[in-house]
This record gives structure tokens, C-alpha cells and sequence, in this order.
């Protein structure tokens, strides 16, 4: 076992390429140094450093190798083609079922040998989403200037050069130096082994582990704003950011001028984030605190006075721009910028801004009415529709595009809109994230979901749909709001029906091989509530079930989530999943589910023949108890089942099951279904049909796995 140690020190890289850098690292040395078998690999990425430590064997041992040439007949190009390649005479082959058969010895290889052989070729093609070119006479590229190589397998330099054939590659080779901090610690030093490289690194101002910079960046920040009696802004992204900008963090607390702090706290909190990576800080009551947090890359004689002082200049630079856009976008009213959207294109197939905020209004009153909501309501969703996307026009905006929608919302305020509209305004993008809680006022949730419905309709109309993982409209992003806006907000709405709505404007535009848009689309949801329930831990073989339970007087069952209107009403749907799942976890609904498996067996097979066996069964003809038992109880049962579905009392309708499992179990044991009388064979059939039937208006029990 030897410890080999790869530092790859370069110029500053972005932030964003560090971590994926360190796992294409780790996935391209497990694969080029797969013989040596690397294991317990410690990755260490920064702005300067992406680095490897890993445990390999000593050596490749020596090894059998078998590899089959030309066959017997071929031409004798290609066989002194295979010769050349191997470097081996025609005595060397043996022939082994018509084709000739090189079967050699390979000696052991040295672990160093193998990774001076193939670390050259990892580094050539590494993949950096972007790189670049440097100096002249080169093409080798990195995403910045590449100034070390340092490979030691067991605190000995293994060397190799990454000059090729005409190309120098300026010169890099490896060795067994690197460098700590640009400024605190300028100048190389050499590495014995790993612990050697950490603890220097530590000595020279560079902390290696990119968990431990965010530690201290999260903990010296909230140190800083208990002292300023605040606490910061959670924001794990810019944690991240920042903790690949600087390599020893030192966090610093500004302040910000008393005349900036009517600014709106989202203007502010964006306005430090995306262009100065400053961390925003708020009160105990949750309003914006006049002070910020940002990290500098070093210590300061001074303890920081003079970085503080240029960094809140910057920002009162910064605040004063946000300032002008605050005060020029108030001069207009939000309702007056409707009209502005007519030269923003939504899409080039999909019409302007304008027509999108026409079309949202129309069906955010519709949606509003099938929520029950009173007429003022109406008005008020009709009105926050149309003024939705008002924002995209204000400089504010314009400059930060974070900002839509809740600019809009401050607006509206300022032009004395009604206080729901001006929320639903400012809300209606909500949750922009996974984490984020979904709006619950009812003329917000109204025009959320017309912005999501509206979307999906009209890229499904024009073809735009996601494919694998391409997704570049985030459609997949919209449906799974939309169901999550329905979800949490306990919405009793016929999805189906509001698609079909929102499908009405873009009849004209689909194409005619775009003419089952709608039908698409509704199995795309399908498939989006199927790939959230799973990641909630739900069995996708339960919802299956529940998506094609069938409805009475119905020949048979689909999969199709909205063919019907109990389908279509999530809520519903979910509170028979949840009853579904119940029912089956028991040992009665397991004995069921048998049951049924074999009645539908049974069917299946014989329909074939001589099917399908529909129809009520004669109870004349029936020749034992236990056909009658079973007519008796699912003459007692369909009615009352029927009954609890219709007032969706699922749970209710799983135990009107239940007294069919004791009477199957005796049905099957003491009755023949396949009797010799064919009268006999067919009313047992369709008796069994019948229970078939029975069982399906809860759910198809044949897409139940176990």
C-alpha cells in the first residue's frame, strides 16, 4: 500500500468549477489507476488548489493476458496489423478456434511507472467547462495558468513531463513543490508527504478543506452580527461562493449609511449579494439591519479598518445606483408599463409579455372562480395577472433580474393597488426553490397557478417539451409547483379542466402533429406527481393503482391522470393513495390483493379463449354456498362501496373490501371455476368478473408489485 498525493496549484479559479473539478479528478484517477486499486481517496479543492490523496498498491503484479487477433483466414494486413500493434513475431500466436490468439505473460508494473504513464494524458484532457490557452507555443489548456504539478507516491517525486511531440506544454513537469497564500506566504515550498503538504499549507495562510472555510466563513459571520445585536441572512449558496473565493478567511462587519435604509430589504440584500458577495443582516424583528458582513482573504495590520471603509464605499456606490432605479421606476405606474410588455417577446412562437399577462389574467379569474373565491377576488387575481409581469420593464429589473415580481409588488403598493393584488404580484413566482413554502392567499395562489399552467400549455403546444435531461424552459420545475401549490394549499381542482383552459389560447398555434398537446401534457403531470411522491418515499406501484381505479359503468381502466374528474382533483387523489396504501400494508388487504391477482388470472386466461365473461351472473345457476356467499356479499358491499367513494371517504370504501377476503378464500378453495358445464364455467366467470369489477372502482390491484 503507498500513499500517492496529486496538488495541481494554478491561478485563481472560479468558484463555481472547484468542487466538480475535484470529483472529475477523483473519477478520472479511479479509472486511470484502476489496477493499483485506489481506495480511500480525500479530495481538497480551493481558489488555487485541487488536490488528491489516495491509498494504491505498491504494484500491478505480474498477469495473464489473452487477446484474440484476425481470424484464421484473414488478410495477412490485417495480421501483420495485429503484430505491429503487439509488438510480437506470428510464433507468438496460437490459434485457438479459428482465429489467432496472442497469450502472454505482462510483467509487474511499479506504481509509480503506471502513473507516470497515464497522469500526462488526465491532465491533457481534463474537463473544465471552460479553459484557456496561455503564453505562446502551447495548446495544453487549464482553466486558469497552471503553475504546479506535484505527484509523490510515498513521499518520493514521481516524474513525468507534460511535453508532447512539438509541444512543451510550457514547460510543466511534475515535482514535489507547491505554494501557500499568494500574499501572506508568497514563494513555493516543498512537500514531503500529505500531512507534511496540510500542515504547511496551514502555516502558509491556506486552508486546504473546502467544509472548513465555509465553517468558518458561517461561524465568523454570525459571531460578527451578534455583536451588531443582528443575525444573518441564511444563504448556504453564497457560503459556498464565498468559500471558494478566498483560501483564509477572515470575515469583516460594515456598516451601511442610515439614508440607504428605506431602500427595500430585498433591493439591499441583492444588490450585496450578486455584485459584492457581502452577507445581509437583520434585527430580531426581522427587518434589515444597518450593518453587512463580507470575508476578506487575509489579516489586515489594522485589524480591517482600512478594507471596511473601502468596502462600504463601494456599497454606498452600489446603494446610490439602486437608489436612482428605486426612485425613476416609482415615476410610472405598474399598470401604465402593461402596455410596454407589447414590445418584451415572451417567446418567438408564443407572442409578447403583453399577450402572456392577457392570457394570465383571463385564466387567473378562472381559476379564482373554481376556487369558490367572492367576486372582489376575482377582480382582484383578473387585475394581479395582468400586472404580473409589469416589472420586467423597470430599471430596477432591468438590473436585477432576482428582483421580478417582487419589485412588482412594491410597485403596485406605491400606486395604491389593492393590498391582495399587490401581494399576488409580488409572490406569484413563489416557491422559486425546493425549500421555498408555497403562497397560500387566495388571489396569489390564483395567479401562481396561471403563470405555471399558462407556461406548460403553451410550450407543450408549440413541441417546446423537456427531453432527458434537457430542460431549458423549466417545465419540469413548473409542474411540480403547480402540484405542490395544489398540495399544500388543499385545493379541491379539477387539474384537467384548468389544463384544458389554459390550452384554449393555442389551439390555433399547435401544428398538426401537436393536435394531442393536451394529452401529452397530462401525462407529463402524471409522470411529475409519480416522480414526487416517490422522492417522498410513496410506492409508485400504489399511486399506478390509484391513477387507473375505475369509475362505475366504465368497461375498463386508464392510466391516464385526468380522463376523469375524480383523477383530476389532486387532493382526492392523494387521500385515496394514502388509504390505498393503508389498506394493503394490513393482512387482510394482502389476502385481498391475492385474491384478486388470481380472479384476474383467471379472466385473463379464459377471455382469450372464449372472453371477455361480462355480465351479471345467474344466481340460478349457481350449484354451491359458496357462489352464493360471494353473490350475497358483493350484493351488500358494490352499494355501500359506490356510496363511500362518491363522498370520498376512502378509508371508509377499503373496508368495504375487507368481508370479501374470508368469502373468496372459501370460493377458491371449494369451488371449480373451469367447470366441464360450459352454463356453469361462464356465470362462475363472470362471478369472478364481477369481483374483479368490484375491486377496481378502488383501485387496479394488477399494478401492485409483492
Amino acid at each position: 500500500m503507498a500513499e500517492l498525493l496529486l496538488d495541481l496549484c494554478s491561478e485563481e479559479i472560479p468558484a463555481g468549477m472547484q468542487k466538480r473539478a475535484a470529483d472529475d479528478l477523483q473519477r478520472l484517477l479511479e479509472k486511470a489507476l484502476a489496477p493499483l486499486n485506489p481506495r480511500d481517496v480525500h479530495l481538497y479543492w480551493g481558489p488555487r488548489h485541487v488536490s488528491a490523496v489516495l491509498e494504491v498498491d505498491e504494484q500491478v503484479p505480474p498477469r495473464q493476458q489473452s487477446e484474440r487477433g484476425p481470424r484464421e483466414n484473414a488478410p495477412e494486413k490485417a495480421l501483420n496489423g495485429f503484430l505491429r500493434k503487439h509488438g510480437v513475431d506470428k510464433e507468438a500466436l496460437t490459434l485457438e478456434n479459428g482465429a489467432w490468439v496472442l497469450n502472454r505473460t505482462l510483467p509487474a508494473v511499479s506504481a509509480a511507472e503506471l502513473i507516470a504513464a497515464e497522469l500526462p494524458d488526465l491532465l491533457w484532457a481534463f474537463p473544465w467547462p471552460k479553459a484557456m490557452r496561455w503564453g505562446t507555443g502551447s495548446q495544453f489548456t487549464w482553466v486558469r495558468p497552471l503553475h504546479h504539478v506535484a505527484c509523490l507516491l510515498d513521499g518520493e517525486t514521481v516524474p513525468f513531463s507534460l511535453a508532447r511531440e512539438g509541444d512543451d506544454a510550457h514547460g510543466l513537469r511534475s515535482g514535489n513543490r507547491t505554494e501557500g497564500h499568494r500574499f501572506l506566504a508568497p514563494g513555493s515550498f516543498e512537500i514531503t508527504d500529505a500531512g507534511q503538504w496540510l500542515a504547511e499549507l496551514e502555516k502558509r495562510f491556506v486552508v486546504p478543506q473546502a467544509s472548513e472555510r465555509e465553517r468558518q466563513i458561517t461561524e465568523g459571520v454570525a459571531a460578527l452580527a451578534r455583536q451588531a445585536g443582528a443575525e444573518v441572512v441564511p444563504d448556504e449558496g453564497l457560503v459556498q461562493e464565498v468559500a471558494g473565493l478566498v483560501e483564509y478567511p477572515k470575515p469583516l462587519l460594515g456598516r451601511i449609511d442610515d439614508a440607504f435604509m428605506d431602500l427595500p430589504p430585498e433591493v439591499m440584500q441583492v444588490s450585496m449579494r450578486v455584485n459584492q458577495r457581502y452577507f445581509a443582516l437583520r434585527d430580531r424583528n426581522g427587518k434589515a439591519a444597518p450593518a453587512f458582513a463580507f470575508v476578506a482573504n487575509q489579516t489586515f495590520s489594522d485589524g480591517g479598518k482600512l478594507c471596511i471603509a473601502g468596502n462600504e464605499r463601494v456599497l454606498r456606490a452600489r446603494f446610490s445606483d439602486a437608489r436612482h432605479f428605486w426612485n425613476l421606476d416609482r415615476k410610472r405606474r405598474l399598470a401604465d408599463r402593461v402596455e410596454d410588455l407589447g414590445a418584451v417577446t415572451f417567446h418567438a412562437r408564443l407572442g409578447t409579455q403583453k399577450a402572456r399577462a392577457e392570457r394570465i389574467s383571463a385564466l387567473a379569474g378562472e381559476i379564482a372562480r373554481a376556487m369558490g373565491l367572492s367576486v372582489g377576488q376575482i377582480a382582484q387575481a383578473e387585475r394581479a395577472g395582468l400586472l404580473a409581469k409589469a416589472d420586467l420593464t423597470t430599471g430596477m429589473v432591468g438590473e436585477f433580474p432576482e428582483l421580478q415580481g417582487v419589485m412588482g409588488g412594491y410597485y403596485a403598493a406605491h400606486d395604491g393597488e389593492d393590498p391582495e393584488v399587490a401581494q399576488a404580484v409580488s409572490e406569484h413566482y413563489q416557491p422559486r426553490g425546493q425549500n421555498d413554502v408555497p403562497p397560500t392567499a387566495p388571489v396569489t395562489v390564483a395567479v401562481a397557478l396561471a403563470d405555471r399552467l399558462d407556461m406548460l400549455a403553451g410550450f407543450f403546444a408549440i413541441g417546446e417539451t423537456p427531453s432527458g435531461s434537457g430542460d431549458p424552459y423549466a417545465l419540469r420545475r413548473s409542474a411540480i409547483t403547480t402540484l405542490r401549490l395544489l398540495r399544500d394549499n388543499g385545493l379541491r381542482l379539477d387539474l384537467g379542466a384548468l389544463l384544458k383552459r389554459a390550452a384554449q389560447p393555442y389551439e390555433s398555434l399547435a401544428a398538426e402533429d401537436r393536435k394531442n398537446a393536451l394529452g401529452e401534457l397530462e401525462n407529463f403531470f402524471a409522470e411529475r406527481l409519480r416522480v414526487q411522491l416517490r422522492a417522498e418515499g410513496q410506492r409508485h406501484d400504489v399511486l399506478d393503482a390509484t391513477l387507473a381505479a375505475r369509475r362505475p359503468g366504465e368497461a375498463r381502466a386508464s392510466d391516464s391522470l385526468f380522463t376523469h374528474k375524480l383523477d383530476g382533483d389532486l387532493v382526492r387523489l392523494l387521500t385515496r393513495l394514502q388509504a390505498l396504501a393503508e389498506m394493503i400494508s394490513t393482512e387482510d388487504g394482502r389476502n385481498l390483493l391475492a385474491a384478486y391477482r388470481r380472479a384476474a388470472n383467471i379472466l385473463r386466461i379464459e377471455n382469450r379463449k372464449d372472453g371477455p365473461h361480462t355480465g351479471a351472473p345467474d344466481p340460478a345457476l349457481f350449484a354451491q354456498d359458496e357462489e352464493r356467499a360471494l353473490q350475497d356479499v358483493l350484493q351488500q358491499s358494490l352499494p355501500k362501496l359506490e356510496k363511500s367513494l362518491a363522498s370520498d371517504d376512502f378509508t371508509a370504501a377499503m373496508k368495504h373490501l375487507a368481508p370479501l377476503r374470508p368469502v373468496m378464500d372459501r370460493f377458491f378453495e371449494k369451488v371449480t371455476v373451469n367447470a366441464e358445464d360450459p352454463e356453469l364455467r361462464r356465470n362462475r366467470l363472470r362471478l369472478l368478473a364481477a369481483f374483479r369489477d368490484s375491486a377496481q372502482l378502488v383501485a387496479d390491484f394488477s399494478k401492485i408489485e409483492g
